[in-house]
C-alpha cells in the first residue's frame, strides 16, 4: 500500500550526499496512477546504482524479492544481488530503459520511471513529480519526452 510508504523526495542533486538515492514514490493509498514512483540513477552501471535503490525501497516497502530491468539499458546486469542479507533476483524484461519493476511480496509490483542519468536537473525534477501524480495517465516514455528528460521518438 503506497500510503504507508511515506515521502522519499530528493530531487536537488546539488544537495545530495554520495551514496544517497534520488527517488520519489506515490504517497497515496490508491496507487491509481500509471507509475508508482520515479528513480534517477547517476549512471547506467546497475551494480553501482541498484544497492542504494533497493536499500531505500526495502526500508519503506519491506522485503523486495525481485527487480525487473531491461538488460539492454544497463551495464553489468547481475542475476541477483544481496540487500540486508536477503537475495534479490534480477530479471531481464524488454521494459525499456525508462522503467524498472519492483516486486514486493509475491505479486505486488511497483513500476518506477527511470530518469536518464544525464537528464538536466529541472527536467528530471519535473519528470519525477509527474510520475508520482495520482492522476498521471502517461507511461514512462511519454513523461520523459514531455519533460525533456529523455530522448524523443526515434526515426
Amino acid at each position: 500500500m503506497a500510503g504507508a510508504l511515506g515521502r522519499i523526495r530528493t530531487c536537488d542533486t546539488r544537495a545530495v550526499r554520495p551514496g544517497s538515492v534520488l527517488l520519489r514514490l506515490e504517497t497515496t493509498a490508491s496507487r491509481r496512477g500509471v507509475l508508482d514512483g520515479a528513480w534517477w540513477p547517476r549512471t547506467r552501471d546497475i551494480g553501482a546504482e541498484l544497492p542504494a535503490l533497493l536499500g531505500a525501497l526495502v526500508a519503506h516497502l519491506g522485503p523486495v524479492p525481485r527487480v525487473g530491468l531491461d538488460a539492454a539499458a544497463w551495464e553489468g546486469l547481475p542475476t541477483r544481488i544481496v540487500v540486508d542479507d536477503r537475495v534479490v533476483h534480477i530479471d531481464s524484461f524488454p521494459v525499456g530503459d525508462d522503467t524498472v519493476l519492483i516486486t514486493r511480496g509475491d505479486r505486488d509490483i511497483f513500476s518506477l520511471l527511470v530518469v536518464p542519468p544525464d537528464a538536466a536537473w529541472d527536467a528530471a525534477r519535473a519528470a519525477m513529480a509527474r510520475a508520482v501524480r495520482v492522476d498521471n495517465v502517461s507511461d514512462a516514455e511519454q513523461i520523459l519526452i514531455d519533460t525533456g528528460s529523455g530522448r524523443g521518438p526515434v526515426g
